[in-house]
C-alpha cells in the first residue's frame, strides 16, 4: 500500500511507515492540481498544512484516511471526506506540552519586554529599558480561553511554575472537570479580570473574529493578549486600533489570519505586536511525535482498525 505525503515530515513518521511495509510517496508540490495528480494511486495521506478540498479527496480513489499532522483540521473538507468514506484523524496527544511551553515563554517574553529591549540594544539605545519597564507575572491572573489538552497544560505549568492565578472559559467544561486551582468564569469575567489572556480555542467560521473590539474594550489597559489558537479568531484590524488606543498593553500572535501576513499588514508596523511564525509546536521532539502519531493512525486504518483520534465518523 502507498502513503502520500505532500509536505516533508519528520523521519519518525516515514520510518514507521516503511518499517510496516508501506511505500512512501513524497509529493511533487502542494497546489491543488499537484495534489490531485499525486494522490491518485495512494491509499492514505499524511497531511500537514496543505489545503485539502473535496476535489483532492475525490481524486484519491483508493484513499481510506487523511491523517492530519497536528491538532487543527480546518484545511480538510470534512464533509467531502465523510461522504467519500474517508477517515480524518489528528494528533492531539503530540503537542500539548510543546505549545504550553511556548505559551509560557511568550508570556514571559512579553511581560519582560524582551523583544523591544533586544531591538533597542542593537540600536545601542541602552537606556531604552528605563522608559519601558517590564512586568512581573507572579500572582497575576492568566485567563485561558479553551480548556482542552493545551489549555490544561498551560494552566498546570503557569500555576505550578509561575504561581499565577488561573481563570478559564470553556462552555463545554463543567466545574467538577477542572483542577481546584482553576476558576471557571464567564467570557466577560475572563476578559475583564485577567492580566494575561491566552487563546486556545478552535478556529473555523464559528469562532471567526470572536475576539474583537468588544473584548478589547473590556480588557485591562495593562493586559497582554496571546493568540496560540488560529489566526481567524482575533479581529486583527480591531486589535491594531485597540493597541494604538491603549486598551491593552501588547499582543503576541503566533498565528495570523493570513500566514505569512501581507507585506503591508499593519501588524508589522505596530510596535505593541510581537509576531512569531506559527512555531509553538515547532520543536524537534514535537515534530517527530506528530509525524509518528499520524503514521500510527494510517497503519490502524489500513489494517482495518478504528483510529485512536478520529475527527469524523465516515462509518456512521
Amino acid at each position: 500500500m502507498k502513503v502520500y505525503i505532500p509536505q516533508e515530515v519528520a523521519h519518525e513518521g516515514t520510518d514507521y511507515l516503511k518499517a510496516h511495509g508501506y511505500e512512501v510517496k513524497v509529493g511533487t508540490g502542494f497546489s491543488i492540481e499537484e495534489m490531485k495528480r499525486d494522490i491518485a494511486d495512494c491509499d492514505a495521506m499524511l497531511l500537514r498544512t496543505a489545503h485539502c478540498p473535496g476535489e483532492v479527496l475525490e481524486a484519491g480513489k483508493q484513499i481510506k484516511i487523511v491523517a492530519r499532522h497536528g491538532v487543527g483540521y480546518d484545511n480538510i473538507d470534512l464533509k467531502a471526506a465523510e461522504k467519500l468514506g474517508i477517515w480524518v484523524t489528528n494528533t492531539p496527544q503530540a503537542l500539548s506540552d510543546s505549545v504550553a511551553e511556548f505559551t509560557l515563554a511568550s508570556i514571559l517574553m512579553a511581560a519582560k519586554n524582551i523583544p523591544a529591549c533586544k531591538d533597542a540594544m542593537y540600536r545601542q539605545d541602552y537606556g531604552y529599558k528605563n522608559s519601558h519597564k517590564g512586568l512581573d507575572v507572579y500572582g497575576k491572573s492568566l485567563g485561558i480561553v479553551g480548556f482542552g489538552r493545551i489549555g490544561r497544560a498551560v494552566a498546570q505549568k503557569a500555576y505550578a511554575g509561575l504561581e499565577m492565578n488561573i481563570l478559564a472559559y470553556d462552555p463545554s467544561i463543567k466545574k467538577e472537570q477542572v483542577p481546584d486551582y482553576v476558576t471557571l468564569c464567564s467570557w466577560e469575567e475572563l476578559f475583564g479580570n485577567a492580566d494575561f489572556i491566552s487563546l486556545h480555542m478552535p478556529g473555523g467560521e464559528k469562532n471567526r473574529n470572536a475576539v474583537s473590539a468588544k473584548e478589547f474594550s473590556m480588557m485591562k489597559d495593562s493586559a497582554i493578549l496571546l493568540n496560540m489558537a488560529r489566526g481567524e479568531v482575533v479581529d486583527e484590524k480591531a486589535l491594531d486600533i485597540a493597541l494604538k488606543a491603549g486598551e491593552l498593553r501588547c499582543a503576541v500572535l503566533d498565528v495570523q489570519s493570513q500566514e505569512p501576513p501581507a507585506a503591508d499588514s499593519p501588524l508589522y508596523q505596530n510596535e505593541k505586536v510581537i509576531l512569531t511564525p506559527h512555531m509553538a509546536s515547532n520543536t524537534e521532539e514535537c515534530m517527530g511525535r506528530m509525524a509518528l502519531h499520524a503514521a500510527w493512525q494510517i497503519h490502524k486504518v489500513l489494517s482495518g482498525v478504528k483510529p485512536d483520534w478520529p475527527v469524523n465518523n465516515p462509518q456512521a
